[in-house]
């Protein structure tokens, strides 16, 4: 046997990688150098070697960068790997110099110039820090202030605050009440809508970061918010709906109420409608849906707050519900009040049978269960009061069914209320990453209520088709559930579509649909022998089959929202995806709308170098995020070798593109696809591939065991004679 020394080739030296430098201004005499950059070599050294080469004197006053705008620094070098093109330029010192003496200039012209190119730095930690250091800040919050500053100088000055306050370096506390106020005069009188965009941003993060709430809450008003969404463009109307989510976020309970309250009048809601648009973005959408969480959430508290005996408004309620479905011009019979209370118990309470509450004699400890608590008193009452004739119909047509047929209002009411808090999640708070948002929520001061009226009258029908009775409670409750969910997929724009929609899945809709789906699941579950063999057989062409997805899907790629401090940067992507040879993993910044090609995504990770992907709270990232409530385990991980290099961090948008990549990552290191998205594509694939291979037995009934083989004859001596 050769000695090992002789089997294996000589590794080579993987500190050493092999990049492009060019100098950033494109210096015609500045050629591009080629090197060979060692990452145990001190930075300052390679910079002098490069400043040596081409005859550049003060290295001290050089640093680094990126292709994009970061630095290169001792923290990340790691990142430079074989065919990275760095730049050599100014450091974040001298740069940050450099700008503060334009800036304490006098010429206009220069503070733009230098303004523009902080706004684009500020957006690195390593720059902004420095410039921070360097009392920079403080000379932009002066400029920022001055009521003489021009309008150019104003915006920039405006967009670098933001960047350089994002990094969180900074606490928004120091901000003093002429600042805010500065920026509340802008929204209020500027018509520039660059700077009505940075100071909206600026005020939103004041309210959300800081102890300063109570003095934007104080001068910005609903008229001001109002004006802007109703003018402006996608942007500022987006930072609009940002702000008005913080402050509806830091108000007290009866202050979200009155906000709330605004905000369904319909010149509100008219606006709001305008501004959802089939091509608005991924962070309109996510504002609309934080929107839409919260003024939702507001119904929490009836929600799990039960009936309490001594309420008197909710007992009312109660009679009044019995009085408009059985009293035809809404008067008690009985005026007298004492005959009333013993009448009580007589014929009111065959009159709340009736209704179909389950306590008849005291309808109260119907509504003690939370959820869904007194809200679905609520509910039933404005059903009561603003659907009349529906509501006496389905309380006079159940009331002629007999009585193991008939459909109790009350008790499916409030079971129906139950349903839809939790397929709307009332109570929960807004996630980082969601975007369900329906618009038809906006299009309605009473919005849940009138859903509701919609359900129930769907819900006594379906009752009704299915020739129920209260032994099939649960079944009802499983196909108008059905019946919901499926309706509003798509986003119904209105009340209206929705109720269109809902009535076209009748009962017999929802149990030809199940049942397409029972027969597709029988096939494939079957245990017949010859199937069973068949499945066998295919499993690995499907496994295969699968595994070519996944790795298709990354060689498209992804966009990511990107993080920091375990909180989502508004408007800030990176995309990440695969080369087609399955050999490298390129990602880098991206906008939201388009898709970079491989050769726009500077930074590479190959897939050799990757020791193994960790997911959810084993992920270093995940730690920031385990304290937020809204925070989602889809979060992954990817961990190069060498202890130096740091890990690629994945938060993704939704739980398919985390199944997706995982499994992908998975099969390129040659590991198990682990995923539950595995399985059921799995299953979906193999029912299809055993239902087109079975399509010539249409028919024929294939037995669980194969027919026995006969017995052998007594002997072979015969032939055939043709």
């Amino acid at each position: 046997m050769l000695p090992k020394s002789a089997r294996m080739p000589a590794i080579k030296d993987s500190h050493i990688v092999k990049i492009a430098v060019k100098f950033v201004d494109d210096t015609p005499q500045m050629y591009p150098q080629l090197i060979e950059f060692d990452q145990r070599q001190p930075l300052s050294a390679i910079i002098q070697n490069l400043c040596s080469s081409w005859g550049i004197p003060d290295a001290e006053s050089y640093a680094l960068q990126f292709d994009g705008i970061n630095y290169v620094t001792e923290k990340n070098r790691n990142e430079v790997k074989n065919g990275t093109v760095l730049k050599l330029r100014f450091s974040p010192s001298k740069t940050t110099n450099d700008i503060l003496e334009k800036l304490n200039g006098d010429s206009n012209e220069e503070k733009i110039r230098v303004l523009q190119t902080l706004q684009v730095l500020s957006e690195d930690n390593t720059f902004a820090l420095e410039f921070i250091k360097e009392q920079g800040l403080s000379l932009i919050i002066t400029l920022i202030e001055d009521p003489a500053c021009v309008e150019n100088i104003l915006q920039y000055a405006l967009c670098s605050f933001v960047c350089l306050m994002e990094h969180g370096t900074i606490s928004w506390d120091i901000l003093q009440p002429s600042f805010i106020m500065r920026n509340v005069a802008l929204i209020n009188g500027s018509t520039n809508e660059d700077i009505q965009q940075a100071a909206l941003a600026i005020l939103e993060n004041i309210v959300q970061n800081s102890n300063k709430c109570a003095l934007v809450e104080k001068e910005i008003t609903l008229e001001t918010l109002l004006k802007l969404l109703r003018q402006s463009r996608q942007h500022v109307q987006q930072n609009t709906i940002a702000l008005l989510n913080a402050l509806f976020i830091k108000a007290d309970e009866s202050k979200r109420r009155m906000l709330a309250t605004t905000l369904s009048s319909k010149q509100y809601r008219s606006v709001i409608n305008s501004v959802i648009t089939p091509t608005m973005g991924a962070e309109m959408a996510h504002q609309l849906y934080v929107l839409q969480t919260l003024t939702l959430g507001l119904l929490e508290q009836r929600m799990k707050t039960p009936m309490d005996a001594q309420d008197q408004d909710a007992q009312e309620k109660i009679k009044e519900l019995r009085r408009i479905a059985f009293e035809a011009d809404g008067i008690d019979p009985i005026p007298d009040v004492t005959a009333r209370r013993h009448h009580h118990s007589g014929a009111h309470s065959g009159h709340y049978k009736k209704l179909g509450f389950k306590c008849d004699v005291n309808p109260a400890q119907d509504f003690l269960e939370t959820p869904p608590g007194t809200l679905a008193l609520d509910c039933m009452i404005y059903f009561a009061r603003n659907y009349t004739q529906s509501y006496t119909k389905v309380v006079h047509e159940n009331s002629c069914r007999a009585d193991e047929h008939e459909c109790p209002f009350g008790r499916t009411s409030i079971e129906l209320v139950k349903v839809l808090c939790e397929i709307f999640r009332i109570g929960e708070s807004p996630s980082e990453q969601g975007q369900e948002f329906y618009p038809m929520f906006f299009t309605h001061d009473h919005p849940f209520e009138e859903f509701f009226c919609l359900c129930i009258v769907v819900l006594n029908r379906t009752w009704k088709d299915m020739r129920a009775t209260t032994e099939d409670f649960v079944k009802v409750f499983s196909v108008v559930r059905e019946q919901i969910v499926r309706s509003i997929v798509g986003r119904p724009a209105t009340l209206e579509e929705f109720k269109n929609k809902i009535n076209s899945f009748t009962y017999n809709m929802i149990t030809t649909l199940r049942q397409q789906e029972r027969t597709s699941r029988e096939e494939c579950e079957s245990t017949a022998s010859a199937i069973v063999s068949l499945k066998e057989k295919i499993t690995p062409e499907i496994r295969t089959l699968i595994k070519e997805q996944r790795l298709g899907y990354l060689i498209v790629g992804t966009r990511f929202c990107k993080y920091s401090g375990g909180k989502r940067e508004r408007d800030k992507y990176w995309y990440a995806r695969l080369s087609p040879n399955h050999k490298v993993i390129h990602y880098g910044d991206c906008d939201e709308k388009t898709v970079p090609t491989l050769e726009e995504l500077s930074n590479k990770l190959p897939v050799i170098d990757i020791r193994q992907m960790l997911v959810g709270k084993e992920c270093p990232h995940m730690k920031e995020m385990r304290s937020k409530k809204s925070s989602t385990p889809l979060g992954f991980s990817l961990v190069p070798d060498g202890s130096e290099q740091t890990t690629l961090d994945f938060i993704a948008p939704d739980e398919a593109t985390f199944n997706y990549w995982t499994d992908g990552i998975n099969a390129l290191l040659g590991q198990p696809m682990t995923s539950k998205q595995l399985e059921e594509d799995f299953e979906t694939l193999l029912s299809m591939e055993i239902k087109l291979r079975l399509l010539d037995t249409e028919g024929v009934d294939i037995s669980k065991e194969p027919p026995p083989i006969p017995p052998e004859p007594e002997n072979y001596d015969f032939c055939f004679d043709s």
